[in-house]
Protein backbone atom coordinates (compact mmCIF):
# COMPACT_ATOMS: atom_id res chain seq x y z
CA UNK A 1 0.00 0.00 0.00
CA UNK A 2 2.66 2.36 0.82
CA UNK A 3 3.86 2.31 -3.39
CA UNK A 4 0.57 2.38 -4.54
CA UNK A 5 -0.92 5.88 -6.17
CA UNK A 6 -4.55 5.71 -6.06
CA UNK A 7 -4.60 7.32 -9.76
CA UNK A 8 -3.53 3.77 -10.82
CA UNK A 9 -6.48 2.26 -9.78
CA UNK A 10 -8.76 5.03 -11.83
CA UNK A 11 -6.74 4.04 -14.57
CA UNK A 12 -7.05 0.28 -13.96
CA UNK A 13 -11.09 0.86 -13.79
CA UNK A 14 -11.38 3.03 -16.97
CA UNK A 15 -9.75 0.64 -18.89
CA UNK A 16 -11.94 -2.22 -17.21
CA UNK A 17 -15.02 -0.37 -18.48
CA UNK A 18 -13.63 0.76 -21.46
CA UNK A 19 -11.75 -2.53 -22.93
CA UNK A 20 -9.72 0.21 -24.69
CA UNK A 21 -7.10 2.81 -23.79
CA UNK A 22 -7.66 5.23 -25.83
CA UNK A 23 -11.23 5.82 -24.45
CA UNK A 24 -10.20 5.28 -21.02
CA UNK A 25 -7.66 8.49 -21.37
CA UNK A 26 -10.81 9.82 -22.91
CA UNK A 27 -12.83 8.91 -19.68
CA UNK A 28 -10.60 9.76 -17.02
CA UNK A 29 -9.26 13.16 -18.96
CA UNK A 30 -5.57 11.65 -19.41
CA UNK A 31 -3.42 11.29 -22.32
CA UNK A 32 -3.29 7.67 -23.82
CA UNK A 33 0.44 7.82 -22.84
CA UNK A 34 -0.37 8.71 -19.18
CA UNK A 35 -2.74 5.79 -19.21
CA UNK A 36 -0.51 3.10 -20.48
CA UNK A 37 2.45 4.54 -17.75
CA UNK A 38 0.03 3.73 -15.44
CA UNK A 39 -0.56 0.55 -16.54
CA UNK A 40 2.78 -0.38 -17.06
CA UNK A 41 3.24 0.57 -13.55
CA UNK A 42 0.40 -0.97 -11.72
CA UNK A 43 1.35 -4.31 -13.81
CA UNK A 44 4.74 -4.14 -12.26
CA UNK A 45 3.36 -3.57 -8.76
CA UNK A 46 1.21 -6.44 -9.00
CA UNK A 47 3.08 -9.07 -11.15
CA UNK A 48 0.73 -9.55 -13.29
CA UNK A 49 -0.37 -8.26 -17.18
CA UNK A 50 -3.78 -7.33 -16.06
CA UNK A 51 -5.41 -6.44 -19.78
CA UNK A 52 -3.85 -8.45 -23.13
CA UNK A 53 -4.31 -6.79 -26.30
CA UNK A 54 -5.96 -8.34 -28.71
CA UNK A 55 -8.38 -7.48 -31.95
CA UNK A 56 -11.19 -7.23 -30.10
CA UNK A 57 -9.50 -4.80 -27.34
CA UNK A 58 -8.21 -5.27 -23.75
CA UNK A 59 -8.96 -8.16 -22.42
CA UNK A 60 -8.56 -8.59 -18.78
CA UNK A 61 -6.49 -11.58 -17.11
CA UNK A 62 -8.09 -13.85 -14.72
CA UNK A 63 -6.05 -10.95 -11.49
CA UNK A 64 -7.60 -8.19 -13.25
CA UNK A 65 -11.05 -9.45 -13.09
CA UNK A 66 -10.88 -10.76 -9.86
CA UNK A 67 -9.95 -7.25 -8.58
CA UNK A 68 -12.43 -5.17 -10.62
CA UNK A 69 -15.49 -5.13 -8.31
CA UNK A 70 -13.22 -4.61 -5.47
CA UNK A 71 -12.12 -1.62 -6.77
CA UNK A 72 -15.02 -0.23 -8.10
CA UNK A 73 -16.46 -0.29 -4.87
CA UNK A 74 -13.15 1.08 -3.20
CA UNK A 75 -13.36 4.52 -6.12
CA UNK A 76 -16.88 4.60 -4.97
CA UNK A 77 -16.60 4.79 -1.46
CA UNK A 78 -13.69 7.51 -1.78
CA UNK A 79 -16.03 9.09 -4.29
CA UNK A 80 -19.43 9.29 -2.03
CA UNK A 81 -16.74 9.98 1.09
CA UNK A 82 -15.37 13.43 -0.74
CA UNK A 83 -18.16 14.23 -3.49
CA UNK A 84 -20.89 16.23 -2.64
CA UNK A 85 -23.81 15.08 -0.60
CA UNK A 86 -26.73 16.43 -2.52
CA UNK A 87 -27.38 16.32 -6.21
CA UNK A 88 -29.10 18.29 -8.22
CA UNK A 89 -30.61 17.75 -11.68
CA UNK A 90 -30.78 20.71 -12.84
CA UNK A 91 -27.06 21.12 -12.45
CA UNK A 92 -25.53 18.00 -13.01
CA UNK A 93 -23.38 17.33 -16.39
CA UNK A 94 -23.50 13.17 -15.13
CA UNK A 95 -23.91 10.84 -17.88
CA UNK A 96 -25.95 7.72 -16.85
CA UNK A 97 -25.88 4.29 -18.70
CA UNK A 98 -28.41 2.04 -18.96
CA UNK A 99 -28.58 -1.90 -20.61
CA UNK A 100 -31.72 -2.63 -22.44
CA UNK A 101 -33.05 -4.44 -25.39
CA UNK A 102 -34.63 -2.56 -28.42
CA UNK A 103 -38.11 -3.43 -26.72
CA UNK A 104 -37.26 -1.71 -23.60
CA UNK A 105 -35.73 1.43 -24.80
CA UNK A 106 -39.20 1.73 -26.91
CA UNK A 107 -41.64 1.56 -24.28
CA UNK A 108 -39.60 2.88 -21.39
CA UNK A 109 -36.86 5.54 -22.26
CA UNK A 110 -39.07 8.02 -24.74
CA UNK A 111 -41.09 8.99 -21.42
CA UNK A 112 -37.68 8.93 -19.49
CA UNK A 113 -35.68 10.67 -21.90
CA UNK A 114 -38.32 13.43 -22.43
CA UNK A 115 -38.59 14.63 -18.93
CA UNK A 116 -34.71 14.26 -17.66
CA UNK A 117 -34.17 16.76 -20.60
CA UNK A 118 -36.64 19.07 -18.92
CA UNK A 119 -35.43 18.16 -15.39
CA UNK A 120 -31.70 17.69 -15.73
CA UNK A 121 -30.91 19.28 -19.28
CA UNK A 122 -26.92 19.00 -18.95
CA UNK A 123 -27.08 15.29 -17.91
CA UNK A 124 -27.14 12.30 -20.67
CA UNK A 125 -27.64 8.82 -21.34
CA UNK A 126 -25.61 6.05 -22.07
CA UNK A 127 -28.09 3.07 -23.56
CA UNK A 128 -26.05 -0.41 -24.17
CA UNK A 129 -27.51 -3.54 -25.46
CA UNK A 130 -28.58 -6.25 -22.42
CA UNK A 131 -28.31 -9.22 -24.69
CA UNK A 132 -24.18 -8.66 -24.42
CA UNK A 133 -23.12 -11.79 -22.74
CA UNK A 134 -21.35 -9.95 -20.18
CA UNK A 135 -23.80 -7.88 -18.89
CA UNK A 136 -23.47 -8.96 -14.82
CA UNK A 137 -19.31 -7.70 -15.78
CA UNK A 138 -20.72 -4.48 -16.95
CA UNK A 139 -22.90 -4.29 -14.09
CA UNK A 140 -20.75 -5.50 -11.21
CA UNK A 141 -17.19 -3.12 -12.74
CA UNK A 142 -19.54 -0.07 -12.82
CA UNK A 143 -20.30 0.23 -16.56
CA UNK A 144 -23.64 -0.11 -16.57
CA UNK A 145 -25.69 1.82 -13.81
CA UNK A 146 -28.86 -0.04 -14.25
CA UNK A 147 -30.31 -3.08 -16.43
CA UNK A 148 -33.88 -3.38 -17.77
CA UNK A 149 -35.08 -6.74 -18.47
CA UNK A 150 -36.79 -10.25 -16.80
CA UNK A 151 -34.61 -11.62 -14.38
CA UNK A 152 -35.84 -15.01 -12.91
CA UNK A 153 -32.76 -15.12 -10.36
CA UNK A 154 -30.51 -11.77 -9.16
CA UNK A 155 -27.38 -12.24 -6.87
CA UNK A 156 -27.08 -10.79 -3.86
CA UNK A 157 -24.85 -7.82 -4.80
CA UNK A 158 -27.77 -6.93 -7.19
CA UNK A 159 -30.98 -4.86 -6.09
CA UNK A 160 -34.14 -5.46 -7.80
CA UNK A 161 -37.29 -3.39 -8.59
CA UNK A 162 -40.36 -4.14 -10.51
CA UNK A 163 -41.27 -1.49 -12.70
CA UNK A 164 -44.41 -3.38 -14.57
CA UNK A 165 -45.93 -6.97 -15.41
CA UNK A 166 -46.07 -7.76 -18.90
CA UNK A 167 -48.46 -9.78 -21.02
CA UNK A 168 -48.10 -11.75 -24.39
CA UNK A 169 -50.36 -10.55 -27.26
CA UNK A 170 -50.41 -11.21 -30.94
CA UNK A 171 -49.27 -8.95 -33.92
CA UNK A 172 -50.03 -9.92 -37.64
CA UNK A 173 -49.43 -7.66 -40.53
CA UNK A 174 -51.60 -4.88 -41.48
CA UNK A 175 -52.73 -6.36 -44.58
CA UNK A 176 -53.27 -10.21 -43.36
CA UNK A 177 -56.77 -11.58 -43.94
CA UNK A 178 -57.27 -12.04 -40.50
CA UNK A 179 -56.66 -8.74 -39.54
CA UNK A 180 -59.55 -7.32 -37.72
CA UNK A 181 -61.36 -10.54 -37.04
CA UNK A 182 -61.16 -13.11 -33.71
CA UNK A 183 -58.67 -15.26 -34.09
CA UNK A 184 -59.38 -18.51 -32.35
CA UNK A 185 -56.68 -21.18 -31.08
CA UNK A 186 -57.49 -24.19 -33.66
CA UNK A 187 -56.84 -20.63 -36.70
CA UNK A 188 -54.10 -19.43 -34.72
CA UNK A 189 -52.27 -23.16 -34.68
CA UNK A 190 -51.97 -23.26 -38.54
CA UNK A 191 -50.13 -19.80 -38.47
CA UNK A 192 -46.07 -19.88 -39.16
CA UNK A 193 -45.08 -17.70 -36.21
CA UNK A 194 -42.18 -15.52 -35.75
CA UNK A 195 -40.69 -15.11 -32.00
CA UNK A 196 -37.74 -12.91 -30.67
CA UNK A 197 -34.85 -14.57 -28.51
CA UNK A 198 -31.81 -13.08 -27.50
CA UNK A 199 -29.84 -16.19 -27.28
CA UNK A 200 -29.28 -18.49 -24.40
CA UNK A 201 -30.41 -22.33 -23.73
CA UNK A 202 -33.81 -23.68 -25.24
CA UNK A 203 -35.25 -22.97 -21.95
CA UNK A 204 -34.83 -18.80 -23.00
CA UNK A 205 -32.73 -18.64 -20.46
CA UNK A 206 -28.89 -17.45 -19.81
CA UNK A 207 -27.28 -17.28 -16.97
CA UNK A 208 -23.82 -15.65 -15.94
CA UNK A 209 -22.43 -15.05 -13.05
CA UNK A 210 -25.22 -15.95 -10.64
CA UNK A 211 -27.88 -13.79 -12.94
CA UNK A 212 -30.40 -15.21 -14.33
CA UNK A 213 -32.15 -13.04 -17.27
CA UNK A 214 -34.91 -14.46 -20.28
CA UNK A 215 -33.96 -13.98 -23.57
CA UNK A 216 -37.43 -15.08 -24.87
CA UNK A 217 -40.12 -12.51 -24.23
CA UNK A 218 -42.63 -14.95 -24.48
CA UNK A 219 -44.07 -17.71 -22.42
CA UNK A 220 -43.08 -20.90 -24.39
CA UNK A 221 -44.72 -23.38 -21.90
CA UNK A 222 -48.09 -21.66 -22.01
CA UNK A 223 -47.89 -21.52 -26.08
CA UNK A 224 -46.91 -25.84 -26.11
CA UNK A 225 -49.81 -26.39 -23.30
CA UNK A 226 -52.08 -24.39 -25.55
CA UNK A 227 -51.04 -26.40 -28.85
CA UNK A 228 -50.77 -29.46 -26.81
CA UNK A 229 -54.49 -29.22 -25.94
CA UNK A 230 -55.56 -29.11 -29.92
CA UNK A 231 -53.17 -32.05 -30.73
CA UNK A 232 -50.61 -29.35 -32.99
CA UNK A 233 -47.32 -28.03 -32.58
CA UNK A 234 -46.17 -24.55 -33.52
CA UNK A 235 -44.30 -24.17 -36.37
CA UNK A 236 -41.62 -21.23 -35.53
CA UNK A 237 -40.83 -20.10 -38.99
CA UNK A 238 -38.65 -17.18 -38.11
CA UNK A 239 -36.72 -16.83 -34.48
CA UNK A 240 -34.83 -13.42 -34.29
CA UNK A 241 -33.49 -11.05 -31.97
CA UNK A 242 -35.14 -7.67 -32.71
CA UNK A 243 -38.36 -6.64 -31.50
CA UNK A 244 -38.50 -3.07 -33.03
CA UNK A 245 -37.95 -5.65 -36.72
CA UNK A 246 -41.09 -7.40 -36.53
CA UNK A 247 -43.51 -5.25 -38.54
CA UNK A 248 -41.07 -5.12 -41.17
CA UNK A 249 -41.10 -8.65 -41.02
CA UNK A 250 -44.68 -9.63 -40.55
CA UNK A 251 -45.63 -7.11 -44.15
CA UNK A 252 -47.05 -9.02 -47.03
CA UNK A 253 -46.54 -12.36 -45.11
CA UNK A 254 -49.49 -15.00 -43.04
CA UNK A 255 -46.96 -15.35 -39.93
CA UNK A 256 -48.34 -14.09 -36.95
CA UNK A 257 -45.67 -12.88 -33.75
CA UNK A 258 -46.23 -12.94 -30.05
CA UNK A 259 -44.80 -9.96 -28.92
CA UNK A 260 -45.05 -8.00 -25.14
CA UNK A 261 -48.58 -6.24 -24.97
CA UNK A 262 -46.94 -2.76 -24.47
CA UNK A 263 -45.16 -3.34 -27.98
CA UNK A 264 -47.79 -4.81 -29.22
CA UNK A 265 -50.23 -1.65 -28.83
CA UNK A 266 -47.34 0.92 -29.44
CA UNK A 267 -47.22 -1.37 -33.48
CA UNK A 268 -51.31 -0.79 -33.30
CA UNK A 269 -50.96 2.73 -32.40
CA UNK A 270 -48.85 3.43 -34.72
CA UNK A 271 -50.43 1.30 -37.78
CA UNK A 272 -47.14 -0.58 -38.13
CA UNK A 273 -49.64 -3.54 -37.19
CA UNK A 274 -52.67 -5.31 -35.82
CA UNK A 275 -52.56 -6.64 -32.52
CA UNK A 276 -54.91 -8.59 -30.13
CA UNK A 277 -54.86 -11.13 -27.36
CA UNK A 278 -53.92 -14.73 -27.68
CA UNK A 279 -56.48 -17.08 -27.64
CA UNK A 280 -54.94 -18.73 -24.87
CA UNK A 281 -54.30 -16.92 -20.90
CA UNK A 282 -50.19 -16.46 -19.96
CA UNK A 283 -49.28 -15.22 -17.10
CA UNK A 284 -47.34 -12.16 -16.59
CA UNK A 285 -44.14 -11.93 -16.46
CA UNK A 286 -42.53 -9.37 -14.35
CA UNK A 287 -40.21 -6.54 -16.27
CA UNK A 288 -37.84 -5.30 -13.55
CA UNK A 289 -34.47 -2.92 -13.34
CA UNK A 290 -31.70 -4.01 -11.66
CA UNK A 291 -28.42 -2.54 -10.31
CA UNK A 292 -25.23 -2.99 -7.81
CA UNK A 293 -26.31 -2.60 -4.36
CA UNK A 294 -23.07 -0.05 -4.03
CA UNK A 295 -25.08 2.13 -5.69
CA UNK A 296 -27.74 2.27 -3.18
CA UNK A 297 -26.57 5.35 -1.32
CA UNK A 298 -25.47 7.49 -4.20
CA UNK A 299 -28.20 10.10 -4.45
CA UNK A 300 -27.77 10.84 -8.26
CA UNK A 301 -28.27 7.18 -8.78
CA UNK A 302 -31.86 6.97 -6.34
CA UNK A 303 -32.69 9.68 -8.86
CA UNK A 304 -32.48 7.95 -11.70
CA UNK A 305 -34.56 5.00 -10.02
CA UNK A 306 -37.12 7.67 -9.37
CA UNK A 307 -37.46 8.83 -12.96
CA UNK A 308 -37.21 5.55 -14.60
CA UNK A 309 -40.03 4.07 -12.06
CA UNK A 310 -42.15 7.03 -13.07
CA UNK A 311 -41.48 6.60 -16.89
CA UNK A 312 -42.74 2.84 -16.60
CA UNK A 313 -45.84 3.74 -14.62
CA UNK A 314 -47.85 4.35 -17.56
CA UNK A 315 -47.48 0.41 -18.82
CA UNK A 316 -48.76 -0.66 -15.37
Amino acid sequence: MRNLDLNLLRVFDAIMRERNVLRASEAINLSPSAVSHALSRLRALLGDELFVRTAAGMEPTVRALEMAPLVRDALVTIERALGPKEFDPGSTDRQFCIAATDYMTAVVLPHFLRTISVIAPHSSVMVLPASRIDLTAQIDVGRVEIALGSFSSVPHRLREQVLFDEQDMMVIATDHPLAGTKISLDVFADLPLLVVSTGGSEEGLLSERGLTRRTEMFDRAALMAAFNSIGKSPKFSVVQPHFLAIPSLLTGSATAAIVPASLARMFSQSGAAYCTELPWQAPPRAVQMIWHERHNLDPGHEWLRAMLTDAARQLR
